[in-house]
């Protein structure tokens, strides 16, 4: 056989070869695994390698072949493009899909959800409660927890009102520690936005003054267009030295001894929360504002109004004075 021949019959087989390898390769990839569990989730840590990528599917219950997988991801020119998060799979995947679900960074989202309004006990309860989290504010209290995630006010009594209500998005695993940072960066990114655009004398010296007063105006509106007006009750009241009378104040610092509905002798039981015995703010947020209640706090209706009492659908109405105050009690309370 010439050399020639023997280059030829070379060159033929390293095609042949390649094809079959290509074959080999295109087989392995679009063949379903059998995942046991038959749903399971795998993090890809941030900055893996390649190799580490396939390692922690592999450790993680998805049986890619490491060779393989990195060839593939090689041949394809995805090296590069592979992210980082927590992904999802179901048995029945294939190695291909597996890598271009990672190379999209179709990463596996959670979710917690905090209400306006909530007290920071109902944000613990859940973000105990969520499975997806890990739990490292266990046996914290709520003062380690603003250590622990470098709050500046951990000389307050409380730390109600700190965190901003929202949808947190997550992936499984994360520590409930960093939920709580970035609800508490976002609250204090939202109260210096409103305070730096807030309406000219207001009863306010601070920024935490009116993160207090926020926390009642949302505690006391039923509905959202009410809150400037509200807001402007209370910044009048505020001004003149009258008190402040509102009852979410009274029902937060009677705490578990809340019995449902208020009496007369919890208005009349002092604790530092009872703004009908006690003038001026209450010393800490009685719940978590969100950015509407911040801004009417900040930006209240101007109104002369002193007085509001529900309707009943969720409105209220408000009055400058008592006398006009007692005819609406009579009219939408007295009245039902």
């Amino acid at each position: 056989m010439t050399f020639l021949k023997k280059c030829i019959v070379a060159a033929v087989f390293v095609v042949m070869l390649a094809a079959a390898v290509a074959g080999g390769v295109y087989y392995w990839a679009n063949r379903p695994m059998t995942l046991s569990p038959a749903e399971l989730d795998v993090t890809i840590k941030p900055h893996s390698s390649l190799r580490s990528v396939s390692a922690q599917l592999n450790r993680g219950g998805v049986p890619v072949e490491p060779e393989l997988f990195v060839l593939m991801t090689r041949a394809l020119g995805l090296s590069a493009q592979l992210k980082s998060g927590n992904y999802a799979f179901k048995s029945g995947v294939t190695p291909y899909e597996v890598l271009q679900k990672i190379a999209r960074g179709d990463v596996n989202e959670y979710v917690a959800t905090v209400i306006e309004g909530w007290t920071l006990q109902k944000m613990r309860s859940e973000l105990d409660g969520n499975p997806a989290l890990t739990h490292d504010t266990a046996g914290m209290s709520d003062i380690d927890i603003l250590k622990a995630i470098g709050a500046t006010e951990v000389d307050k009594i409380s730390a109600e009102g700190l965190f901003f209500p929202d949808t947190y998005l997550f992936d499984k695993g994360t520590s409930d520690l960093a939920v709580y940072k970035r609800a508490y960066r976002t609250m204090q990114r939202r109260l210096i936005e409103a305070w730096n655009t807030r309406a000219p004398n207001l009863p306010y010296k601070t920024p935490y003054d009116a993160l207090i007063m926020a926390s009642i105006v949302e505690k006391e509106t039923g509905r959202a267009a009410d809150r400037p007006l509200v807001a402007a009750v209370f910044a009048n009241r505020l001004r003149i030295g009258m008190p402040l009378q509102t009852d979410p104040t009274v029902i937060y610092g009677l705490g578990p001894d809340y019995g449902g509905r208020l009496k007369k002798k919890d208005l009349q039981t002092d604790t530092p929360y009872n703004t009908y015995t006690r003038m001026g703010l209450p010393p800490t947020p009685i719940a978590l504002p969100g950015v509407a209640a911040l801004n009417a706090t900040l930006n209240p209706a101007a109104s002369s109004a002193l007085y509001f009492v529900s309707r009943g659908d969720g409105s209220s109405f408000f009055s400058d004075n008592l006398g006009d105050h007692n005819k609406a009690v009579d009219k939408y309370i007295r009245g039902q």
